[in-house]
């Protein structure tokens, strides 16, 4: 286990339990207790964590990873998530993409697309994401559109009045939206009202609106919301999605695709 993976793992646990403990962590990776110590040492440093007597606690009473940290969750799931976003996306578009870990790994699956190696442009590529414009910026056949707006480090996801002005003014072909959780009844939703405004106007601005969540994002409610259900118009998720919600999703008139 690399030291990023620990540091992931550690993470998690403190999420889960609300708190680690140094020997508790320690069994539970396979390290020594140093180990554990030497790394809660570096989180706290980081301001991730809050070291205590024996262990560490969550930093502040709102506790969210950063997107570094939470990318290696549902990889497996994700990435063929991805892939399948990615070929309903054809030479020429206009592509929204919202930040978030699913978004990023649909624009590395579009980046490994053959029939996109070429271009004038084979996309253009919309986004409020940073780090998706960083990874995409280096591919000439692709035309880059990054927002303005403020940059939320857990996310990397510029946000405010200059992301929504302009948005305003561009028009897309499909908008993927990358979400904390989508019901039938409530819609698609994110945690925080800064994201979901912006995230909403690339839904009004776009003629597709795709979201790409796996299973676990789905039939629960988030703070703000995105959009209604009805605006949505395919999703893309894995196979332990429900019949259940699988059927209330297809009776709100959402194409679902399983992988």
């Amino acid at each position: 286990m690399t030291r990023t993976e620990r540091w992931q793992r550690l993470l998690d646990l403190l999420v889960e339990r609300d708190g680690v403990e140094v020997e508790a962590a320690a069994e539970t990776l396979g390290v020594s207790a140093a180990t554990i110590r030497r790394d809660l040492d570096q989180l706290a440093e980081q301001q991730l964590l809050v070291r205590t007597r024996g262990g560490a606690v969550p930093h502040g009473v709102s506790y969210e990873l950063p997107l570094r940290y939470r990318t290696s969750r549902r990889a497996a799931e994700k990435r063929r998530i991805s892939e399948a976003v990615a070929a309903l996306i054809a030479p020429g578009e206009v592509v929204g993409l919202t930040g978030g870990t699913t978004t990023t790994e649909v624009a590395r699956a579009l980046a490994a697309r053959p029939d996109l190696a070429g271009g004038s442009p084979a996309l253009t590529v919309v986004t409020n994401a940073l780090n998706i414009a960083g990874e995409l910026v280096i591919r000439p056949q692709f035309k880059i559109v990054l927002t303005g707006g403020v940059a939320r480090p857990q996310s990397y996801e510029l946000t405010g009045p200059l992301a929504q002005q302009t948005l305003g003014q561009l028009t897309v072909d499909t908008a993927v939206v990358g979400v904390d959780a989508f019901d039938p009844a409530d819609g698609a939703a994110t945690r925080h009202e800064d994201e979901a405004a912006v995230n909403s106007l690339l839904c009004t601005r776009a003629r597709r609106v795709v979201v790409a969540a796996d299973s676990t994002k789905l039939g629960v409610r988030a703070f703000a919301r995105i959009c209604p259900t009805t605006t949505v118009h395919t999703l893309v998720t894995d196979t332990a999605l429900t019949p259940s919600l699988a059927a209330a999703f297809e009776g709100a008139g959402v194409e679902l695709i399983r992988v």
